[in-house]
C-alpha cells in the first residue's frame, strides 16, 4: 500500500492506492489561494502543511501502517523561509502569480534570460528582497516545503520534474544555472538538492509510523506517469481549469530550454537511477474555466456536469464556435492579448449550440496542442489520454477525438496525478523495476474513435479563421513575450 499526497492549486488529496492501481480510501481537503489584488495570487505556506499533514494523519488513522509515500504536487509555486526557525518570510506566491511581469521583462532586456512570471525564478527573488529577512533562508516549489514539513526539517529537496519547471535549472547538467541565480540575487545554497524523481528520499517522521517518502513529482509529470504514457511518442492532456498536453520524448536532452517556435517546451519527464527521461508540454490557458463561465456567469447551466446532457440535446453547434481565450491563448500562439470570442450567432442560436460550441472550442485548442506536439516531436500521435474533470464528459471527449482525428482514451480515475505519483514510489521500492513497465497499469475508462466525417475537416479550417478573430484583442498584453 502507497499513501500519494497530491497537492494541486486549489485542493489536495491524500490516497491509500494498493498493488494493483486502485484508489481504496481518500482525504480531500480544499485549499484556496487568495488574491489580495488583481494578479496576485497567495497562499499560507503553514496552513498548507498543517492541512496535508492533518489530512495524511486521519487517512493513516483508518489504513495503518503503509510501504511509501509519493508526492505529487503543483509545479512552480515558491515558498521561502527560514532554515534555523522553519518559518516562512512571507506568503507563498502561486504560480499563476503575475507580480514579478516586469522583473521577467528586465531580465530579458539586460541579460537575455528567458523567464516567465509563472516560474519560480522571479518569485524566489522577490520573496528574498521584499519579505522578511531570513539569516540563511531556504527556498522551494510546493514539494520542497511538503517534504520539509514531513520530515521535520531533515530534507530540503526537489525532483528534476520540479527543478525543471523553475527558470533556475540547467538542462544539460541537470543542476542549478550558477550564474543566473547570481544576477537574481540567489545564492545556489539557498535551493533545494535535486534528487531522483523515483528514488528514497527518508522517513516522514510528521506521520505516523514514519512512512519512507520514496517519489517526489510535479503534477503534469505525474499524470504523464499515471496514464502510462512513458514511452517515447504517448501523449496525455489534463484538462482540468487549463489544459496540459505532456508527451515523453525519451533519453535525449532537448537542443533548447526555450519554447520552440510552435510554442511547445522541453521538460524532464521523470528521473530514477540518476537517468533522467524527457518530455515536451504544450499549455492550454483556459479549458474548464470556460464551462465554469457558462455556470457562474452565464447561468446558462447549474454545474459543469449538466454540459454534457443540454450539448447532446443538438446535434451540431448550427455553426457557432467559440474560442476559449478567456486568459489569452498558449500553445501554439502565446498571445496573452487574445480573448475569447463567441462567432456565428442567429436569432436562432439556442443555449445548447453554445455550450456545444464551448465544449468544441476546447477541443479544437486541444488539437492544436496536438499539431504543435506532433510537428515539434515528430511523433505521429495516434492515440490521447485524458484525464481531469472535463475527462468525464463523452460529448467533449468525442469532440476533441473529432477535431484532432485522433482515437482518444480516457483514465480511469479523474485524477492520474495519484496514480503516478504511486507508480513511481512502486519503482523506488522495488516493487517495479523501471517506470516503463508500469504501463502495464493502464486501463482506460472509454475509448473513444473519431467520426470520419469530411464536416470536420471543414471545420478545422473555419477553426482558423475564429481563432484569428480572438487575437490581439488588447495589443500590449499581445506584445508581451516571455
Amino acid at each position: 500500500m502507497i499513501v500519494v499526497i497530491d497537492i494541486g492549486t486549489s485542493s489536495l488529496r491524500v490516497a491509500a492506492v494498493d498493488a494493483e492501481g486502485r484508489v481504496c480510501d481518500i482525504e480531500r481537503r480544499a485549499t484556496p489561494p487568495h488574491s489580495p489584488a488583481p494578479g496576485l495570487v497567495e497562499f499560507d505556506p503553514i496552513e498548507l502543511a498543517r492541512t496535508t499533514i492533518e489530512a495524511a494523519q486521519q487517512l493513516l488513522g483508518r489504513i495503518g501502517a503503509v510501504d511509501a509515500v509519493g508526492i505529487a504536487t503543483q509545479r512552480a509555486s515558491t515558498v521561502v523561509w527560514d532554515r534555523a526557525t522553519g518559518t516562512p518570510v512571507g506568503p507563498g506566491l502561486g504560480w499563476q502569480d503575475l507580480r514579478t511581469v516586469g522583473e521577467c521583462l528586465m531580465a530579458k532586456a539586460q541579460h537575455g534570460y528567458e523567464l516567465a512570471p509563472n516560474q519560480t525564478a522571479t518569485k524566489a527573488a522577490w520573496l528574498l528582497s521584499a519579505a522578511r529577512p531570513a539569516v540563511d533562508p531556504c527556498i522551494g516549489t510546493v514539494d520542497s516545503w511538503i517534504v520539509w514539513a514531513l520530515t521535520e526539517g531533515a530534507h530540503h529537496i526537489t525532483d528534476h520534474t520540479n527543478a525543471a519547471v523553475t527558470g533556475l535549472y540547467r538542462f544539460g547538467e541537470g543542476t542549478w544555472d550558477q550564474q543566473r541565480c547570481e544576477t537574481l540575487g540567489i545564492d545556489v545554497g539557498w535551493l533545494p538538492d535535486i534528487v531522483d524523481t523515483a528514488g528514497v528520499i527518508g522517513p516522514a517522521t510528521a506521520l505516523d509510523h514514519s512512512p519512507v517518502i520514496a517519489a517526489v513529482v510535479g503534477d503534469q509529470q505525474a499524470s504523464l506517469v499515471g496514464q502510462g504514457c512513458v514511452v517515447p511518442g504517448a501523449v496525455k492532456i489534463t484538462f482540468g481549469t487549463g489544459a496540459m498536453l505532456d508527451v515523453c520524448t525519451g533519453d535525449s536532452p532537448p537542443r533548447s530550454a526555450s519554447r520552440s517556435e510552435r510554442g511547445t517546451f522541453p521538460i524532464v519527464a521523470w528521473s530514477h537511477g540518476l537517468e533522467r527521461q524527457w518530455g515536451t508540454e504544450a499549455i492550454m490557458l483556459s479549458a474548464g474555466t470556460a464551462v465554469e463561465w457558462l455556470v457562474a456567469d452565464l447561468g446558462i447551466i447549474d454545474s459543469p456536469a449538466l454540459s454534457h446532457d443540454l450539448a447532446a440535446s443538438c446535434d451540431d453547434t448550427g455553426g457557432v464556435m467559440f474560442v476559449p481565450a478567456l486568459l489569452g491563448l498558449g500553445t501554439p500562439h502565446w498571445d496573452y492579448g487574445a480573448r475569447g470570442t463567441l462567432v456565428g450567432l442567429t436569432r436562432g442560436t439556442t443555449s445548447a449550440q453554445v455550450v456545444r460550441a464551448v465544449l468544441e472550442g476546447v477541443a479544437h485548442r486541444g488539437a492544436d496542442l496536438i499539431e504543435a506536439v506532433r510537428a515539434d516531436t515528430g511523433h505521429g500521435v495516434e492515440v490521447v489520454r485524458v484525464d481531469g474533470g472535463m475527462s468525464q464528459n463523452r460529448t467533449f471527449v468525442q469532440a476533441l477525438a473529432d477535431a484532432a482525428q485522433t482515437v482518444v482514451e480516457t483514465s480511469p480515475i479523474v485524477e492520474a496525478t495519484t496514480l503516478g505519483a504511486a507508480h513511481l514510489a512502486a519503482v523506488a521500492t522495488g516493487r517495479w523495476g523501471s517506470v516503463p513497465e508500469t504501463a502495464s497499469m493502464w486501463t482506460p475508462a472509454m475509448r473513444i474513435e473519431p467520426a470520419s466525417d469530411p464536416a470536420h475537416r471543414s471545420a478545422r479550417q473555419r477553426w482558423a479563421d475564429a481563432i484569428n478573430r480572438s487575437a490581439e484583442w488588447i495589443p500590449e498584453l499581445s506584445s508581451l513575450d516571455f
